[in-house]
This record gives structure tokens, sequence and C-alpha cells, in this order.
């Protein structure tokens, strides 16, 4: 589909997010490209890597809204939830670029990306407290394990945005680079990683996740669960409703 776009060439496979227009918002469809492009990148043996990347001017605005209400996940068979498993399975690495906007999954996806470029605006959120919802990813186990647990205590609870170099403090961002230079300087690791041995870049990678990998997928499952009954919730509602009429949410009465 245009809205993801992606391209082998020297080994990586680069998926581009591209819906500028609506700040790169990502729809079912778009979850359900972006998983397929990941799959197929892990069974290929063409594809040594993997970039992922936005516009210049921003990476994601996170969920469309619109197409979130209309097409809720009220199961965990949804494009969305494949998308998110095929995160901490990956065998190959992953690598993104960042700039502007990094808003929900924008930032939640991160945490499963081996290396992370991020230029000097990116701006990063996890607003899912603030709308009445829980995080996802299985960020509510990856941001304490990163981060330590106070940091991320302050970026899911307060649900801030935050800039770049907050994001490398708390340990998902492995540098941040010259807006100018991002996306060669991501380019240029994605290559590099493709020209080591393969099977020993697997294995390390896995042998790193180990320790961690059974946990991650428990959280989200948890996260999961605890999403779908939150987000019929009267604190969502009157989230989602706020957000759609241009206002300052009340959560007085709640």
């Amino acid at each position: 589909m245009s809205e993801i776009r992606t391209e082998t060439k020297d080994r990586v496979l680069r998926i581009e997010i591209a819906r500028p227009e609506k700040k790169n918002a990502l729809t079912q469809a778009m979850y359900g490209a972006m998983a397929d492009a990941l799959q197929s990148a892990d069974k290929d043996p063409g594809v040594r890597a993997v970039l992922i990347h936005g516009a210049r001017d921003c990476f994601t605005a996170g969920n469309d809204l619109k197409d979130f209400l209309e097409r809720p996940p009220h199961s965990g068979e949804t494009p969305v939830s494949r998308f998110l498993a095929t995160l901490p399975t990956l065998a190959k690495p992953l690598v993104a670029a960042v700039n502007g906007a990094a808003v929900g999954i924008g930032t939640t996806m991160l945490l499963h990306c081996d290396l992370v470029y991020a230029a000097p605006g990116a701006k990063f959120q996890l607003p899912f407290v603030s709308l009445g919802l829980v995080p996802e990813a299985g960020s509510s186990f990856l941001l304490p394990y990163i981060a330590g647990y106070q940091r991320a205590a302050e970026l899911l609870l307060l649900a801030r945005p935050f800039d770049a170099n907050k994001a490398a403090a708390a340990g998902f961002v492995t540098e941040i680079v010259p807006e100018a230079e991002l996306f060669e300087r991501a380019r240029e690791a994605a290559l590099a990683l493709a020209a080591l041995p393969p099977a020993a870049i697997r294995a390390t990678k896995a042998l790193m996740r180990q320790r961690f990998g059974t946990q991650t997928v428990a959280a989200m499952e948890a996260e999961g669960k605890v999403f779908r009954e939150q987000l019929s919730s009267p604190e969502a509602k009157e989230a989602m409703t706020a957000f759609f009429e241009k206002r300052k949410p009340d959560f007085s009465r709640f």
C-alpha cells in the first residue's frame, strides 16, 4: 500500500511510513502492511537487516483515532496485535530513524528496535494514561527494564511529551544525530549489520533478548486485556470525546 512503502536494497529492507498529510498516523491497514513486511523479512535470506523511518519531519503521530474507534481492538486478532506480536520475535536486527513526532506506538515500537537514531527535534510521548488507556507493545515491562522504574513512571504516568535527550537518557535512543545526517546514519548502521555474519547476528540478538523475551510477551498479553477493558471505560470515552471536540478532558467526576 502507498502509505507503507518498502524497498529491499543491499540486503536491507527499508520500511517507510508515508502518510504525511495525517502526520503518519497509523490505520489498521498500515499496521497489517508493516506486519507483513517484517514477517516476510524474517523469512527472506536476502534480507539481513530492517530499517524503519517516517518522513523527515515526522516519524508517526501514533494511532489514527478515527480509524481506531471505528475498528476498536475488541479481540486479540487484529492487524495491530499482529504487528505488536511480530516485534519481540523478530530475529533480524531492526534499526529506526526518528524525527518529529513519535507518539504512542511511535515510541513503544522503539523499545523493540536494536538501534535507534533520533534527530535533536524528535518529540516522544506515551499518552495512554491521558487517554484513559494503558500502555501497549510490552512497554509496561520494557520501559522500566530499560530505563529504570522512576524514569519509566515519569514517562508513562505523566504522559507528557519529552525530547531526544530524555529518550537517550532513558536508554532507548542509541544516538542523537543532526537532522541532515539522520537517515544516512541509520542506513549506514543497517548496512553495517547486513554486512556481518548473519547467523552470528541472529544468535547474538537472541542471546541478548532471551532473558526478557517471555516477560515481554506476557506483558503484551496482560496489557491487551486491560487495554480492551479500559477502551470502553467512562474515562476513555471522555478523553476521546474531548479530543474530537478539541477541548481539555474533564476527569474530575471520576
